[in-house]
């Protein structure tokens, strides 16, 4: 009793010191004392700003490496390779054990769980994203796009293993916001399968709650290259036009409309020719990706000519890359934008994401597009390493491709870094 007794006090004693403490600051610096009450009591939740969802320490690299510190990126890459210093992936079993605590893989894996603000919170977006595998990635991709005022429909391909679509029902079912498409495709590169997956998530994204603005459709190996608060300023700066890239289309790629292919394992050309394309427009090319307004979508549904188009493109080499980009021509489509021929050496494409081709990086004092790939090449595409990251930083579009921690983690790990770090701080903090 008499121990009980001298807790009692020494915690009484504790908690008077602690107040005393506390009081006097306030009353040393009314002004700290004042504007914190002022904070707490007028500002709702959504502007504070959490210090513990920071994804790094202060003395981390990542900063000298987005700054292009040579020695430091050198390191990272050098590491990237060391078997020793290899990173080692999550994999399917680790998250099926961490969701089955799901309040402790939320606040473990540092999820921001508040609208940051008051425009993200009124302008909530919605998200299809297709994957196969790579279940890391994918969680890190969703982590890094992640708010919980938006939607997301997740597409996972009908050959993925069991395993990884166990993996990812885990991760959705942590979260309200989140849900797996409840039709799922065989996904076969440069068939109609693709552009199929994401209309099977716009289909149940119009029957969400959320009252979304735009669409945004991602892959497993994208990353965002701005925060989200960045990506609805962008989209606010459209005035409900679409984000589509869509160029008239050159003399080798109409062939791919021209002709039917058959589908099977794969896609392959035939020689017999297709009757022309049931629509009054012109046809376009473009990206796979897009930033689609609401009543787009809609509109996508609920006409015939665009059902019509959809059902004659099902045959055709890559409709991905000219349906959305035909329908961001096309008159009466919602956000539509009329192609406007540039004067010479003016620019008429909307790139949706920064991409290095093998084709076209190298030497830029020599002609090339953009500096060589520091991570490694697949399919003819970049998958990016460390040194990519001063270049992918001061770059316009919205998301990048591709990335992978199996390549180079450290160039995973410092878009995270950096994008949390902004989406905390502000944008214009680099420190």
């Amino acid at each position: 009793m008499r121990k009980l007794t001298h807790y009692v006090a020494r915690l009484l004693v504790l908690s008077g010191l602690s107040l005393t403490i506390l009081c006097g600051y306030f009353f040393r610096r009314p002004d700290v004392g004042l504007n914190y009450w002022k904070t707490v009591k007028e500002k709702p939740s959504y502007r504070v700003r959490y210090e513990s969802l920071e994804l790094s320490e202060e003395n981390s690299s990542c900063w000298k490496i987005i700054r292009g510190d040579s020695e430091a990126i050198e390191e990272a890459l050098l590491e990237s390779i060391q078997v020793t210093k290899k990173h080692k992936v999550f994999t399917e079993i680790d998250y099926l054990l961490m969701t089955r605590n799901c309040d402790r893989f939320v606040k473990t894996r540092k999820y921001i769980t508040f609208p940051s603000s008051a425009e993200e919170r009124d302008f909530p977006l919605a998200y299809s994203i297709v994957i196969h595998a790579n279940i890391e990635m994918f969680e890190r991709l969703l982590r890094s796009i992640y708010a919980p005022q938006n939607v997301y429909c997740i597409h996972v391909d009908r050959k993925s293993p069991k395993p990884f679509l166990s993996a990812v029902q885990a991760i959705a079912s942590c979260f309200t916001n989140i849900f797996i498409a409840g039709k799922s495709e065989s996904v076969i590169y440069a068939s109609w399968s693709r552009v199929q997956a994401d209309l099977n998530c716009m289909e149940e994204l119009l029957q969400s709650p959320v009252s979304w603005r735009y669409l945004i459709n991602v892959c497993g190996q994208d990353f965002p290259t701005k925060t989200n608060r960045e990506i609805i300023n962008n989209l606010m700066d459209q005035n409900g036009s679409n984000v589509i890239e869509s160029d008239p289309p050159p003399a080798f790629k109409q062939r791919r409309w021209k002709f039917h292919y058959n589908v099977k394992e794969s896609v392959t050309f035939t020689e017999i020719q297709k009757t022309p394309p049931p629509i009054s427009s012109s046809m376009f090319v473009g990206s796979a990706y897009f930033l689609v307004t609401r009543e787009f979508v809609s509109h996508l549904f609920a006409t015939a000519e665009i059902q019509a188009f959809f059902q004659w493109s099902k045959d055709t080499y890559s409709p991905d890359e000219h349906i959305w980009a035909t329908l961001q021509r096309m008159p009466g489509v919602p956000g539509y934008v009329p192609h406007t021929p540039q004067r010479r050496g003016g620019q008429s494409r909307v790139i949706t994401r920064t991409v290095k081709w093998i084709s076209e990086a190298g030497d830029v004092a020599k002609g090339a597009l953009y500096p060589p790939c520091t991570g490694r090449f697949r399919h003819l595409i970049c998958i990016y390493g460390t040194g990519d990251l001063p270049w992918i930083v001061q770059q316009k579009p919205l998301f990048a491709n591709k990335f992978d921690p199996q390549i180079d983690n450290m160039a995973v790990q410092c878009m995270e870094e950096y994008l949390r770090h902004r989406a905390i701080r502000g944008a214009g903090s680099t420190d």
